[in-house]
């Protein structure tokens, strides 16, 4: 039986990837990182280089942390080779350094047997999946069935939109897979500066008619769905208030129970300069990773987000990763879950 085997955010966890933050460093400042990152910014603003080294020290022990609960709970945890991000690399149009692989939940997307890689915006991104060739040779002699979107050519053209609702064009396929939440044979699709609408046409394409792609546009342009949304277990879901309301709502969550996040605790705790080269949001740590859908791996500092979990009758380990907010990922962002228990499920009618 294939190694790879997914379908949902809350089945009993088996085995994950978890990221890798040694040699990171800020996407290459470019018109793909000016409008998935920093949109708010010129060029000359954007923060470029390695992250300081005491940031990636201090992450590299929260992650460990992190797997070693995990593995506690007898999940198998694999890693990412270490990558040299800073070596340089092009294509005809654009040249560029790399970015890091502390996110897998970003580039690659995983359903059922199938781990695909997605067509990322940030071209500093254009190679990343390399670090987990490793790895992904292994699933694909397991069984698993193991493909690439088409591969875009990142043209300055694709980012020639309003910085104000920043959505690359249309000219081809390209998001993060980080813009997906699967919920068995449905997955909601987030337009945002990290996916286009094409991109998730050329998803259902490839998925074929048993599966439905739910849009969700004109909510979230900053990045990523999964601090907008985190999936809990069948019927519970956790919105972020600040993006979401009853009205805005999805129709197909109108059948689940939905709560509302309290606000994030401990924001202003980091100074102007740390805060000016953040890629997270203040919303951050409301990006929590399910084990089961009894068990989440939450931020221990959002105590009014624990005791709201646990009224709906769900255990919580409080786990902190110091440094989420500058790197821009949380416990579900530096995750890819590869294997859990489970079969495809239709959730919604």
């Amino acid at each position: 039986m294939s190694s790879v085997w997914s379908w949902n955010e809350w089945d009993q966890l088996e085995e994950v990837i978890v990221g890798n933050p040694l040699n990171a460093r800020f996407p290459t400042p470019d018109r793909s990182t000016q409008l998935a990152e920093f949109p708010d910014r010129s060029l000359a603003e954007i923060p470029r280089g390695p992250f300081p080294q005491k940031i990636i020290e201090e992450t590299e022990e929260d992650l460990n942390e992190f797997v070693r609960v995990l593995e506690d709970a007898g999940v198998t945890v694999r890693r990412p080779d270490t990558w040299q991000h800073d070596a340089k690399f092009s294509t005809i149009h654009w040249e560029s350094e790399g970015y890091y692989n502390y996110c897998p939940r970003d580039i690659m997307l995983v359903i059922g047997d199938q781990i695909i890689e997605t067509p990322n915006v940030i071209r500093s991104r254009a190679q990343e999946t390399f670090s987990y060739r490793t790895l992904l040779m292994e699933y694909m002699k397991s069984g698993a069935k193991w493909y690439s979107a088409p591969k875009p050519m990142l043209l300055d053209s694709l980012f020639d939109v309003d910085l104000d609702k920043p959505t690359p064009r249309d000219d081809e396929p390209a998001f993060d897979a980080a813009n997906v939440l699967r919920f068995g044979k449905d997955l909601l699709y987030l337009v945002s500066a990290t996916g286009n609408e094409l991109g998730g046409r050329w998803l259902q394409s490839i998925l074929g008619d048993e599966f439905r792609i739910h849009f969700l546009k004109d909510v979230y342009y900053g990045s990523h769905i999964d601090s907008t949304f985190v999936a809990l277990r069948p019927g519970l879901m956790l919105c972020n208030p600040a993006r979401i309301n009853d009205d805005t709502l999805p129709e197909i969550f109108k059948q689940w129970k939905v709560i509302y996040s309290p606000p994030m605790e401990n924001t202003g705790n980091k100074d102007a300069d740390y805060l000016s080269k953040s890629i997270g949001s203040d919303w951050i740590d409301m990006n929590a990773f399910s084990i089961n859908p009894n068990l989440v791996v939450v931020d221990r500092d959002q105590s009014a987000l624990i005791k709201l979990l646990e009224k709906q009758a769900l255990d919580v380990i409080p786990l902190k990763l110091r440094h989420s907010k500058m790197m821009g990922g949380g416990f579900h962002c530096v995750t890819l879950d590869i294997r859990r228990k489970g079969t495809l499920q239709q959730y919604f009618d």
